[in-house]
């Protein structure tokens, strides 16, 4: 078999260990000719490729970023639909032209459903679940996502000596524009006092109240983690937040948005794993021919769906979920 290896949408650490893990095995296991397609599914219609070795796949397990380089898919998406100036015709053209047998799409929400779209066309197609928000659905974790909660534990963990020693409220802002995983897994790791969700909701005087509970029992500092697609009036979360926190109790308050920094740098160990066990259970599923599937994990179970099914779904935090049981319980405020 002849395969591509297309990574696309935002930058992700461990993208480039699942490219290892899917060409390795490809090449040494079973003597497939592998290569790399640029842009995203740009190199689709550009045929902007490179051809991978063994060799060429070493020393980038560790690296953080794509070596692929990657795009945003939304507007190919929309022109796939309506085939606009025949882009459908000229992506299954390309491949043909490229011998190519099959195509292992690795990204989010946006990137599975384009492999479906293209699935759905004619193309045999692998997709693999990358996001640092966790919220693909039909996956119990994407890689990226350890990463992420690390960098931000240890912000919130650097904060909370700063926050004491001036008596202030430190408003951090996180990752997850609709699923806030990333807040509730680095919020509780990094013993925040409030945690705010996009699935959850808040009510402003309630945080204000639960901050200023504290202060009455001689805890003159709180950290508030809120996730980024928290909705509120100002652009972003902590600058609405910040603001309104210190007005609303008195306490002087301070912002620390960690932005990019979460996604960027080497994937941590559980995330090179990982990447590395689903980018090799995609080559399997190519061997045999299972096409129109996302691979995933189910428990400590390397498995796969069809995309159909993933296609459009997000994965959200619950309130059922156990990390928010468990906060609550501990007296940590999740917006109510």
């Amino acid at each position: 078999m002849k395969i591509g290896i297309l990574s696309s949408g935002g930058d992700c650490p461990g993208i480039n260990a699942t490219i290892r893990g899917v060409g390795k095995t490809a090449l040494m296991q079973y003597g497939m000719e592998v290569i790399g397609i640029h842009s995203g599914f740009t190199g689709l219609i550009t045929k902007d490729t490179v051809t991978f070795s063994e060799r060429t796949l070493s020393g980038i397990l560790n690296l953080g970023g794509t070596i692929l380089g990657t795009s945003r898919e939304k507007g190919i998406r929309k022109r796939l639909r309506s085939n606009e100036n025949g882009l459908a015709d000229v992506i299954l053209k390309n491949c043909n032209e490229m011998g190519l047998d099959a195509v292992v799409c690795i990204g989010g929400n946006g990137t599975q459903k384009t492999a479906n779209l293209l699935s759905k066309l004619g193309l045999n197609i692998i997709g693999v679940p990358k996001t640092i928000d966790n919220d693909v659905w039909g996956t119990d974790i994407s890689f990226g996502f350890d990463t992420a909660v690390n960098i931000a534990t240890e912000a919130i963990d650097r904060l909370h000596s700063t926050a004491s020693s001036h008596k202030r409220v430190m408003v951090v802002e996180v990752m997850g524009h609709h699923a806030g995983w990333i807040a509730l897994y680095a919020g509780m790791a990094g013993g925040a006092d409030v945690i705010l969700l996009p699935e959850l909701g808040y009510e402003i005087d309630k945080v204000n109240e639960a901050i200023l509970n504290r202060a009455q029992k001689g805890k003159p500092y709180s950290i508030v983690v809120v996730a980024e697609g928290v909705k509120t009036p100002a652009h972003r979360p902590a600058d609405y937040f910040t603001p309104t926190i210190e007005q609303g109790t008195g306490i002087e308050a301070r912002e620390t948005v960690l932005g990019y920094t979460q996604r960027g740098g080497n994937p941590s160990p559980f995330d090179r794993n990982l990447a590395t066990r689903l980018g090799g259970h995609a080559t399997e599923l190519l061997v045999n021919r299972r096409f129109g599937r996302m691979v995933c994990i189910n428990g400590d179970k390397v498995d796969s769906v069809p995309l159909e099914e993933v296609a459009g779904k997000l994965k959200v935090v619950t309130p059922q979920h156990d990390l928010v049981i468990q906060g609550k319980r501990m007296g940590i405020m999740f917006g109510r």
